[in-house]
């Protein structure tokens, strides 16, 4: 028998697939007459594939396939996409090269700033070039690429106002402007003063955008949501910038995925074409390819909205402090609260801040009240109402000259309820989770698996009465609706029936909202009650106290200033830090108290950290790899908590559960940890070692 031996197959089983082998091309490549190396990085995660790969550029693509376009590479037996990342006249590697396949796209999507800013995200945050360019880039559409293809623009008659009158308030603002008109970059953490519309911060912002037009320059402006976005665009056609059209040059664009694909498409290629010089937009707009860029702006940085959710999990602020360093640009950093981080900026030296004297905060903001048990001690017993009476007094009055706020921080009807008798929080008999009410005559249902609750009774003692432990937006608006039954109520919030409400009319009204949703009222707000302040302070977070004074900050100032008669009311005994930083309105003093101590307590920001979890195995030999610069220690591995508060531990009874680990280094110490930890993530990832593992620099909550 002089052939290979017959592979025989069992009755019954499937017959093996015969291996599909790549077609052989019809003839040798013809390379490319002038650089015929194209480095490309290819799309893939793997950490140990984060470098660039060198391919031949046939000459049949030589023109299309320049550094910035979308191209199809083999890798590994299959066909991955990747980018053209340059190309040179000589390969580093010894051997033959591997033709590209083809080129997607001739439109080159990714500028080289970008991939700078790209490169120093990944190496920031111990990630791969793959896993950023997903975010900064958004997915191709091939019929919005040929619109305008090769069309000369007309320029765009745009008159921007040089008015600055909404910086003369602050110590340095016109100063800043002067600076950014002139060509300069200079970096600023402004603590902005609330205003009406047209003296607010967006008109600030769009002020500053202006100047920078003015000088030839481009912008750009990140922003929490679709909201602030729309405000933005606004406060920028107020001062002569208007919103770009196509076959125009010169303009503003939106850039945020909830205009849809095409939508984000075009606006991203009419600022990479140099059509478009400024761009407002959400997260993934800090990656927007503006030409010439001269300022970048971040709105309230302390929003949870501008950190990335995914690998490798970039905070805007960070990503436009890195693009300021790296081209050259001006920087503002802006909020009325101020978070340790922008705090960290200024006090390093890096940034300068831009603040109002004291007589023009207390001009410009309301009456603040803290209605704490010890101010409600003379109402008796009536002093534990939610509501207490000088509250229900301060909405009687403001409703005679226009609507009031009522921040609400919980949504839903009543979020939680426990047992009538024994006050034990009610949990689901199934997966343990807490039960609430969606209605009042409604059955409980779980807040973690869904299921009703019919017919429940107690664990501890039996009872199968419930009462409420925390009331939602919606439950706070019906007994609102009951009192003032002559006064329309709005709700605003992601699960209201009418979603999040940009404005409100100036007429009397209670707008009931949760914490992010305050639509605007165009004069102001009468009145605001900030409900259940005890709550928003409670939790055992790092950020609690930091996060409760920015969300009231951020509904106290869309309230008229006291010359107006506008008043805000904190109900509840919150913690006393970020109350007084509110009576005040001080957020640059507690800003600073909050770094002092974390200084002292080598807590971040004042150190750089980095979670690793996983199986503790895999942890164990992530961890048993890094070099860690002097002045390092790692806490843990202590076992996960998935429900963040210690009622259910992942896995405690599996074989390998998962555990989190936490390593922390001084500041300065920051890139020699990312260096080490992309190191150790790339030899997991050659080994193939088992089990998954997430890591995390810099993360919001580290602990």
């Amino acid at each position: 028998m002089t052939g290979p031996g017959e592979q025989l197959t069992l009755a019954g089983l499937p017959v093996p697939r015969a291996r599909r082998r790549p077609r052989a091309s019809t003839g040798p490549v013809v390379p490319a007459e002038v650089d015929p190396v194209a480095r490309v990085a290819i799309d893939l995660p793997p950490p140990h594939l984060d470098r660039p790969f060198e391919y031949l550029v046939p000459a049949t693509l030589a023109e299309a396939a320049v550094p910035g376009t979308r191209v199809k590479v083999r890798f590994g037996g299959q066909d991955v996409d990747g980018y053209v990342l340059a190309r040179v006249e000589e390969a580093e590697h010894d051997g033959a090269l591997v033709p590209l396949r083809k080129v997607v796209s001739a439109e080159p999507v990714l500028a080289p700033a970008v991939l700078r800013l790209a490169r120093a995200v990944a190496d920031r945050y111990a990630g791969t070039l793959a896993d950023v360019l997903r975010l900064a880039l958004p997915s191709r559409h091939a019929r919005v690429e040929a619109e305008d293809a090769g069309i000369d623009a007309v320029p765009t008659s745009v008159a921007v106002s040089p008015s600055a009158t909404a910086w003369t308030p602050y110590r340095g603002g016109p100063a800043f402007l002067q600076h950014l008109g002139a060509g300069g970059s200079p970096r600023a953490v402004l603590s902005a003063l609330p205003g009406p519309v047209g003296a607010d911060w967006a008109t600030a912002v769009a002020q500053a955008v202006a100047a920078t037009v003015l000088g030839g320059r481009g912008a750009l402006v990140v922003v929490p949501d679709a909201r602030d976005v729309d405000r933005v665009c606004a406060a920028l056609a107020d001062v002569g910038v208007p919103a770009w059209s196509r076959g125009t040059r010169g303009g503003v664009v939106r850039l945020m995925a909830d205009d849809g694909p095409a939508a984000r498409y075009r606006s991203f290629l009419a600022a990479r074409r140099g059509l478009a010089p400024v761009v407002v937009g959400t997260r993934a707009s800090a990656f927007a390819p503006v030409a010439d860029l001269g300022l970048v702006v971040c709105w309230d940085d302390g929003d949870p909205l501008h950190a990335e959710p995914r690998a490798p999990y970039p905070h805007v602020r960070e990503v436009l402090a890195l693009r300021a360093e790296l081209e050259g640009t001006g920087l503002l950093v802006a909020a009325h609260a101020r978070t340790v981080e922008a705090q960290v900026l200024v006090e390093s030296g890096w940034a300068r801040q831009v603040v109002a004297d004291r007589a023009q905060v207390r001009a410009r903001t309301p009456r603040v009240q803290a209605l704490t048990s010890v101010e409600l001690a003379r109402e008796g017993a009536a002093a534990a109402a939610r509501l207490p009476a000088p509250a229900w007094r301060a909405l009687r009055d403001a409703l005679v000259h226009g609507p009031v706020l009522v921040q609400v921080p919980r949504a839903g009807y009543v979020p939680a309820v426990a047992c009538g008798r024994c006050r034990t929080i009610a949990r689901c008999t199934t997966c343990h989770g807490p039960l609430g009410l969606d209605r009042a005559d409604g059955t409980p249902t779980c807040r973690w698996c869904g299921r009703l609750a019919t017919g429940w009774r107690c664990g501890e003692c039996g009872d199968a009465a419930l009462r409420s432990v925390r009331v939602g937006s919606e439950r706070t608006a019906e007994e609102l609706g009951r009192a003032f039954p002559q006064i329309p109520v709005r709700v605003s919030g992601a699960r209201a029936a009418a979603g999040v409400l940009a404005s409100v009319p100036d007429s009397p009204a209670l707008v009931v909202s949760t914490p992010g949703a305050e639509p605007v009222a165009p004069l102001g707000y009468a009145a605001a009650v900030l409900l259940d302040a005890a709550v928003a302070t409670a939790g055992t977070s790092l950020r609690a106290s930091e996060d409760a004074l920015r969300r009231w900050m951020t509904a106290a100032a869309l309230v008229r200033p006291i010359g107006e008669g506008g008043q805000v009311l904190l109900v509840g005994d919150a913690a006393p830090r970020p109350t007084q930083a509110l009576v005040r309105w001080d957020p640059v003093g507690f800003a600073a108290r909050e770094l002092a101590e974390r200084v002292e307590l080598a807590l971040p920001p004042a150190v750089r950290t980095a979670t690793v979890r996983g199986p503790r195995d895999a942890v164990t030999a992530v961890l048993g790899r890094l070099v860690l610069p002097e002045g390092s220690d790692v806490l843990g591995p202590v076992p996960v908590d998935d429900d963040g508060g210690g009622a259910v531990r992942r896995g405690t009874d599996s074989l390998d559960p998962d555990v989190r680990a936490l390593v922390r280094v001084p500041r300065a110490g920051g890139p020699a940890l990312t260096r080490t930890l992309a190191a150790s993530l790339a030899v997991r990832s050659a080994r193939r070692e088992g089990g998954t593992v997430r890591t995390q620099v810099d993360a919001p909550e580290p602990v």
